[in-house]
């Protein structure tokens, strides 16, 4: 952040905060406030990563799993009927995904599926 405030002021740009505080960035005031509040939000930042982590190694501890789990597809399970009558009823697989509002890509693997369950 800092970087960039120096390069606004090497082009004569104050900086205007969204409270309506100005910052002269050639004069040492309006520096000092733009570095103690660059050092804030580094802080921030570091503080809102330090919780995540945090927060992940406990469910870890818990012994959640994260993230999707394979064999999860909520929306495209639960269209794979009407894909399937689509299909059958020789509609092309654009088509059909625009209409359902999937990709071309999730109706092809909907059929890929169906097609390996009836082997």
């Amino acid at each position: 952040m800092l970087d960039t405030l120096n390069r606004l002021a090497g082009w004569k740009v104050s900086v205007v905060a969204m409270n309506g505080m100005t910052f002269e960035l050639n004069t040492p005031h309006g520096r000092m406030m733009a570095t103690m509040l660059a050092g804030i939000a580094q802080f921030e930042r570091d503080l809102l990563s330090e919780r995540v982590k945090s927060g992940l190694a406990a469910a870890r501890a818990r012994g959640k799993k994260l993230g999707r789990q394979p064999g999860q597809r909520p929306k495209s399970d639960k269209l794979a009927p009407k894909v399937l009558q689509a299909v059958e009823d020789g509609r092309s697989y654009r088509w059909i995904a625009r209409d359902l509002g999937i990709s071309k890509n999730t109706v092809t693997e909907i059929v890929k599926r169906h097609r390996q369950k009836a082997l």
